[in-house]
């Protein structure tokens, strides 16, 4: 027999292993490193800023609570002499120490109206064009031309009014009106009745359009910059021409910061002081009670009353008086602005869907 080759037994002896090095190592299996705890100087830190901005935020508080305590303790004179009838009274007499101020509070309702009618269709349009509608090359001189606006002084305006806006007004809106017929028309002719010498809750309302308008238009146009452009895709997508985006779509969507655009318009109407005080005539209208609907007629206004009358007041009841026209005027101001601020936090609802 041949001979058979010897045959090797098979070992199951393991292979020697070799280590991997280290940047083969799964990323996924090593420890996630832990963030460093913030010091306690950071903390300490975070807490005081967080006292400041608290502080800051109460200030404001206090500085209202403060200015109605001083004014209230000022005019506690008249307060206690006159009680209510000091708003439901309509004579200012200072020979018999006589002191009310509903005409002067009608005065400042009745031209910031007027303001506010004239000023709010032009500003609004303003800030559609200048957002949606203006090339660039108009756009960015535009916008600095109404922003620079609002950082005129109010007595330039006074003076620009008193040589240019009265003039005009007296020549081309108050005689014209008060010669035709429209005075005698049986409702509408209330608002035109009056006197033809320019200075009248007219001008001043006028005066005061103009003023509160770079103010409005400024937040408006920002207000619709700041929409979502997606919205505006959406109404193109579906078929909607620019006019409609713009009406249906952009307008609704911003309707709630528009409000608060003319609240902040309204607020600077209510309190200006010089450039209604040249131009609204400073005397009250020849009514039995000092009011009048026409827009022809010269009038008072609170803040006017104040300019007009407390340097030349005693001391005593008349200057206590005065003061109470300031806390009236304040008064006014917190009302008509907190009721502004109501309508915009339920119009702001009715945008986001009753939420």
């Amino acid at each position: 027999m041949a001979d058979r080759a010897p045959t090797v037994p098979l070992t199951t002896a393991p292979l020697p292993t070799v280590p991997l090095p280290a940047q083969s190592v799964s990323k996924s299996t090593s420890k996630p490193s832990s963030i460093p705890p913030a010091s306690s100087l950071a903390r300490f830190g975070d807490k005081i800023y967080g006292a400041v901005i608290f502080l800051a935020s109460l200030s404001i508080f206090g500085i209202i609570l403060w200015l109605f305590w001083q004014l209230t303790g000022a005019s506690l004179p008249s307060i206690r002499h006159f009680g209510l009838s000091f708003v439901t009274g309509s004579e200012w007499d200072e020979v018999s120490s006589s002191y009310h101020v509903l005409p002067y509070i009608f005065g400042t309702l009745f031209s910031s109206a007027i303001a506010l009618l004239l000023a709010v269709p032009v500003s609004i349009g303003a800030a559609i064009f200048l957002s949606e509608l203006a090339p660039r090359w108009i756009r960015t001189p535009a916008t600095f031309l109404i922003e620079l606006l609002a950082a005129i002084p109010s007595v330039v305006y006074g003076l620009w009014g008193i040589f240019i806006l009265i003039p005009f007004m007296k020549q081309f809106i108050v005689t014209p009106i008060v010669g035709s017929r429209l005075p005698h028309l049986p409702i509408i002719g209330e608002l035109f009745k009056g006197q033809s010498a320019g200075y009248s809750m007219l001008a001043a309302g006028m005066i005061l359009a103009i003023m509160v308008t770079p103010f409005i238009t400024a937040v408006t146009r920002d207000i619709l910059r700041a929409i979502p452009r997606s919205q505006r895709e959406g109404s193109y997508a579906l078929g909607a021409t620019k006019w409609e985006t713009i009406s249906q779509v952009v307008i609704p969507y911003a309707k709630s910061g528009i409000i608060g655009a003319v609240i902040l318009g309204l607020g600077r109407a209510l309190g200006e002081t010089m450039a209604v005080t040249m131009l609204i005539g400073n005397q009250p209208p020849n009514t039995p009670n000092g009011i009048s609907l026409s827009v022809f007629q010269p009038g008072y206004t609170l803040a006017s009353a104040l300019a007009n009358k407390f340097s030349e007041a005693s001391p005593g009841l008349s200057t206590s008086a005065l003061v109470e026209v300031g806390l009236v005027l304040f008064g006014v101001t917190i009302v008509v602005n907190g009721a502004a601020r109501l309508l915009v936090f339920y119009t702001a609802k009715d945008v986001q869907g009753g939420k």
